[in-house]
């Protein structure tokens, strides 16, 4: 059923870090991406995702773990996590984020079928490559999926093996990524609209992945799903009024913190 809805209802449920908030305090996130084929995927997601949580932690495969030690003066802020330690630092963060930049390989279906066995009480986003080899049985209500149309399609070919009709069914909260978004939770559809043509470029998606899981951090599903949709959309809205349509994904990651502290702040 299709719900009107007030963003600035979400939008008041942004909690600000306090001012006497210790480190920790205001989300650790753990990323798992990137690939040998895919480097830049993740550190779009890592971009973003570092401006709006106090810690972000990252696991790759070993030849992107070190692009990313070469690259991090210039981005992130944060550790790379070897795989032998990664369940340590998968407790530890208040998130964790699958998929951006993976393979659809047997490799990926193993990282993600074993991060949803071991931990199934993380709040996790689950995105491209995870989410196209993911078991659907090992959903829950503490997943946020972000598939476009085509992955969504996967996924339902999947949920009819399970005799179930709806990915909600399961209890996640998907956020369908297109022209116009599409938060589906319980048996709600919240329509997200704007964008522009700017927003087609590769890695957009990754930028609003990272924004939702550093966002899931501390905040509700739906909320996250909500907010970080309508904030990427009004992102672009935002550097179309200056450049057109002629930004990336870059431009989009370096813009999302003026645009979400102005929504925030009134």
């Amino acid at each position: 059923m299709k719900q009107n809805f007030n963003i600035d209802f979400y939008l008041e449920k942004i909690t600000l870090p306090r001012d006497d908030s210790h480190k920790g305090q205001n989300g650790k996130l753990l990323i798992v991406g990137g690939s040998e084929l895919f480097h830049a995927a993740s550190r779009w997601s890592l971009d973003v995702a570092s401006k709006f949580v106090d810690m972000v932690f990252y696991s790759s495969v070993p030849e992107n773990n070190q692009l990313i030690r070469e690259a991090k003066g210039s981005f992130w802020n944060g550790i790379v996590v070897t795989r032998q330690d990664l369940d340590s630092y998968i407790e530890e963060a208040d998130c964790v984020l699958i998929g951006p930049g993976m393979m659809r390989s047997v490799d990926t279906k193993r990282a993600v079928d074993n991060l949803l066995k071991k931990f199934p009480n993380k709040k996790i986003v689950i995105d491209a490559g995870a989410l196209q080899m993911v078991n659907v049985d090992l959903l829950n209500k503490n997943h946020i999926l972000t598939p476009h149309g085509k992955e969504v399609e996967g996924l339902k070919e999947k949920l009819a093996v399970l005799g179930k009709n709806k990915l909600t069914d399961l209890g996640v909260t998907v956020l369908l990524k297109g022209k116009v978004d599409e938060i589906l939770f319980d048996d709600q559809k919240i329509e997200i609209v704007g964008g522009n043509a700017g927003m087609t470029k590769g890695g957009t998606g990754d930028v609003l992945s990272g924004l939702v899981a550093a966002l899931y951090c501390r905040h509700d599903a739906l909320t996250s799903a909500i907010v970080g949709s309508y904030v990427n959309k009004k992102t672009g809205e935002f550097l179309y009024e200056t450049v057109g349509p002629f930004f990336n994904a870059t431009d989009l990651a370096r813009a999302i913190p003026e645009v979400l502290w102005e929504e925030v702040k009134q």
